[in-house]
Order: C-alpha cells, then sequence, then structure tokens
C-alpha cells in the first residue's frame, strides 16, 4: 500500500503514523528522515540538500524529488509505503505522481486528519511547558496537578511563542492555504481519504484502519 498521510499541526498525524506502520509492513518516511539518509549515505542529492540546509535556504524541488525518489526504490518500500511531510504543495504532488508512473507505482490512499481549525488552535494554545526541565502539559488533556506549577519541580509553567493564539492561527491558516490544493487535486484523482480528526486516537485509528483492510 502506497499512502500519503497529511494533516494540520496538532491533527495528531505523527500518532496516527506510529499506529499505521505499528501494524503494516511498510516504512514510515519523513522528509526529515528521507534528507538525513541521503546526507548520512553522501548521495551527489544528500550533498546538494545539505548545501542549501547549511545556508538556512529551502531545498528546491528538484533536489527533494531526486531524494523520494532515491528513498522510495529502497528494497524496505517494495510493499510500500508511508509518505509525511511531503507533498508540500501543489507542485510537489503534481511531480510526485510522474516519479511513480515512472517507477509504475501509484498512490493508493491520501489519508487526511482532519480537524476543525477552531479545535487545532484549542490544542495548540493549551500546551504549558516546564522552562527547567522541559516537561510538557496541557491546560485542558494533560493538566498539572496544581494549576499553572510544573508537577515535578514546582516551577511556574510558561507558553512559548509559538502557542501563543496569533501565531498558531497564522501557522493554521499559512498551512491551510498550502494544503488546499493538494487536497483538491488528490480528490479529483479519487484517492482523498477524509478521516475525522476530532475523535478519540484509538477511533481515528480504527477509520484509518478499516481502509487500509480494504488493500490487503
Amino acid at each position: 500500500m502506497n499512502l500519503i498521510l497529511m494533516g494540520l499541526p496538532g491533527a495528531g498525524k505523527g500518532t496516527q503514523a506510529e499506529k499505521i506502520v505499528e501494524k503494516y509492513p511498510i516504512p514510515h518516511i519523513s522528509t526529515g528522515d528521507m534528507f538525513r539518509l541521503a546526507i548520512k549515505e553522501g548521495t551527489e542529492l544528500g550533498q546538494k540538500a545539505k548545501s542549501y540546509m547549511d545556508e538556512g535556504a529551502l531545498v528546491p524541488d528538484e533536489v527533494t524529488i531526486g531524494i523520494v525518489e532515491e528513498r522510495l526504490s529502497k528494497d524496505d518500500c517494495q510493499k510500500g509505503f508511508l509518505l509525511d511531510g511531503f507533498p508540500r504543495t501543489l507542485a510537489q504532488a503534481e511531480a510526485l505522481d510522474e516519479l511513480l508512473a515512472k517507477m509504475n507505482k501509484s498512490i493508493d490512499y491520501v489519508l487526511h486528519v482532519d480537524v476543525d481549525t477552531d479545535e487545532l488552535v484549542e490544542r495548540l494554545t493549551g500546551r504549558r511547558i516546564c522552562p527547567s526541565c522541559g516537561a510538557t502539559y496541557h491546560i485542558k488533556f494533560n493538566p498539572p496537578k496544581q494549576e499553572g506549577i510544573c508537577d515535578k519541580d514546582g516551577e511556574k509553567l510558561i507558553q512559548r511563542k509559538d502557542d501563543q493564539p496569533d501565531t498558531v492561527k497564522n501557522r493554521l491558516e499559512v498551512n491551510l492555504e498550502q494544503t488546499q490544493p493538494m487536497l483538491d487535486f488528490y480528490s479529483d484523482k479519487g484517492s482523498l481519504v477524509k478521516i475525522d480528526g476530532s475523535q478519540q486516537i484509538d477511533q481515528v485509528f480504527h477509520d484509518i484502519d478499516e481502509k487500509l483492510k480494504n488493500l490487503m
């Protein structure tokens, strides 16, 4: 099974990716992992990617697509793969389609873990961190025993700048703008599967699993 996993920040995509590869014998391939492997193996494309990353620049699509091709050609991908964090743009989605056609493969499902934006804001802005020990809490889902105080060392908890409402809303809007054209692209192809990510974690996975059973 060849899968793509999509979802906005806070949708719980990472948790579901772990559950999918735990049950099904396919590798979980994130963009970061692909780059790290190509750099570690010292491939020509890996070295190119590293030169851009060292400068803090975005890796161009042609280099990224080349690294994706190298990764998907490896033995562990012969029974399928789970792409996470790629494609990020419509241009990358179209390039991936061409690449897979060349390899006589295609995407079976694009699993979109869909959560209402207001709920995502609540999930992301509720996070609190201990500046001393690094322990993480959530004011609603995982609160400390005493409000605003770390259970472990009694330090006052803080909210990171990244987790403040204006920053979170902006990040979600930018992600949504990038994501929507890809969702439309895969919807037109008939491979998009919308999963209700507002449910309990196990129920979300149950819904994903029901779809994946069709591919076995």
